[in-house]
Parts: structure tokens; sequence; C-alpha cells
């Protein structure tokens, strides 16, 4: 858990008022050429972000993209190169206070194991002012956790569930969330996430969650982060993924109409073809066939393939 959730000493005085509770601001999120480099490996390569207040993202990419750096530097655990906002602050010179403001699951959550449930219920209530222990408790009840049973001897999907209820419980301004899910059989994932649009999001929570499981958050998004070898490839609301993008299983009649249309990406399903064109008016697509918005992991795909295609031009224009 880091120590974002058992480190925090901050009493309930020192820091009301702090960060983006002072007022709405219109993004929680602010970074600018955000630069990260482990050796010859460049991470982060110049990432731009502009995260809404009150909105849920989806940061994706492929393994070994970014991801995982870049919320790294949301939370203030590595240093970067680059302007950096979180709720007001700067991650890199105010992390202590920032965790007032900020809940964080890790892809590999770390719980006390000598501890039992209640036990880290009591811990998390007295060092975080903004627990809400009733909440984790009715959390924790729709499980199977045992109360008095040490974390160390719960399966792995139940420790995911006790980080989860905890977290929850906690009243941030922002949940970041990386692979929240690992280890959760397909039950309990779609409950979480049922959950965490019904019970937890308000309207004013800022949400980030990082997942290879595109098809299961789909539905909670609101906002789009493609990135790709350091980058963000892609960054749009799903409103405007809507309007701009358009996929069509092409009659066969179209079919080299809908090549000479130019799409961003193509493929054979099932012996048909199918398009995704980005920034062509959709009367022109629709006369080619069956019309609908893309799938975010079809356009994920498709903006990738893209991306590697104009960096092999790129590199023949070179050689």
């Amino acid at each position: 858990m880091e120590n974002s959730l058992l480190d925090r000493r901050t009493a309930p005085g020192a820091a009301a008022g702090k960060g983006v509770r002072e007022g709405k601001r219109e993004n929680i999120v602010k970074a600018r050429g955000l630069r990260k480099s482990y050796g010859k490996l460049r991470a982060l390569d110049g990432v731009e972000l502009n995260i809404a207040t009150g909105s849920i993202s989806g940061l994706i990419g492929p393994n070994g993209a970014g991801k995982t750096t870049v919320l790294k530097a949301l939370l203030g655990l590595i240093d970067v190169q680059g302007d950096l906002e979180v709720a007001g602050m700067d991650p890199r010179a105010a992390r202590h206070r920032l965790m007032d403001e900020v809940c964080f699951i890790a892809d590999v959550g770390i719980l006390p194991g000598w501890m039992t449930s209640r036990q880290l219920l009591d811990h998390v209530e007295r060092v975080h002012f903004r627990f809400d222990r009733d909440r984790a408790e009715k959390l924790l009840a729709t499980t199977e956790i045992p109360a008095n049973k040490r974390i160390r001897a719960l399966s792995k999907g139940m420790v995911t569930q006790l980080h989860l209820s905890v977290v929850m419980a906690i009243d941030a301004s922002l949940l970041v969330l990386d692979e929240p899910t690992l280890g959760l059989d397909i039950m309990y994932r779609k409950t979480f996430y049922d959950r965490l649009l019904n019970d937890y999001y308000d309207g004013r929570r800022t949400i980030i969650i990082s997942t290879h499981q595109v098809e299961e958050i789909e539905h909670l998004l609101t906002h789009l982060l493609f990135i790709d070898k350091g980058r963000i490839v892609l960054d749009l609301s799903l409103q405007a993924m809507a309007e701009h993008y358009v996929e069509v299983a092409v009659d066969p009649e179209q079919r080299e109409a809908a090549r000479r249309l130019g799409p961003m990406h193509s493929r054979e399903l099932l012996g048909q073809l199918v398009c995704i064109y980005g920034g062509v008016a959709r009367r022109q697509i629709e006369v080619l066939g069956e019309a609908r918005t893309p799938a975010v992991a079809d356009l994920f795909v498709a903006r990738l393939a893209g991306e590697k295609g104009r960096q092999s031009e790129g590199n023949q224009h070179e050689s």
C-alpha cells in the first residue's frame, strides 16, 4: 500500500482546507514535459496531461509503455523532470500533504501480514482522519473475509478485497488504481467496478485507472489516455471519441470503397472487413455498412498500429 495508507500521521486540523478542497479546480492533474529515464531506457518522453476534476480516466498502454511510471510520478514516488501539479501541489515537494488528498492501490498491494482485518481497520482509523470505518465495515460485510484471521493467511483475492474496501472508505479527492482487481475472479471484479461507480464515485472525486482489462472498465470511463513508449498518443473524452472515431462492418460490395476512404486500421472478422476511421464524416462511412462507435480496446489497437506505421516510415526516410 506504499505509505499512502499506513503511514499517515496528519491530525484532522493540520490539512483541512488544503489542496483541492480549498475550491474547485478545473484540472486536478496538470503535467508538462514529464521525462524519466532508467539508464538508456526513456520511460517517460515528454508526457503531457490534463485530468479534469471529477473525471474517471483510463490510462491504457502495453506492457512497458510507462503507465506505472506516470502513476508513481503523480504520487511523488519517483522524481521526474518537467512541470507537475496534483491537487494543487507538486508531488515531489509535498508528498506527505498530498497523501491527505490521494489514495493509491498498486498492482501488487502490500498489507501487514501479522494484522487481522479488524486490526487493520483499527490502525487506519487512528492514522487517517478521512477514513470512514462504518463504510469499510459495510464493504467488508459483502465479502467472506473473517475479521480475526491474519492477513497472511488470506487468499490473494481476499487480500485485494480487503485493500479495496479500506481505500474506498477514505474520502480522497483522487483515487489512483493500478490494476486494482488483480487476483480477483470475474464475479468480484464486476462487483468492485459496480461498487466503484455506484457507491464511491460522486462526481467530485477523480479516479485514474490503469488496467489491461479494458473491456471491464470501458463503461466507467469519461476520459481516455493512451500511452506508448513513454508518450501520450491519445487524450480525449469518451464523448469526443464517439464524435471523432467510427467503426464500420463493411458490406461485401463496398470493400474497395472502404479502402479508398483511408481507414486508420482494418481487420478481417469472420470473413467481413471491419474498418476504423478517424476524422471522416459519418455520412461518408454509413454508406459502407453498419457504422458504430469502436470499442476502446479496438481503438487502442488501431492507434498503436498507426503509431508503429508512422515510426516505421520515419525510420525508412532517415535511412
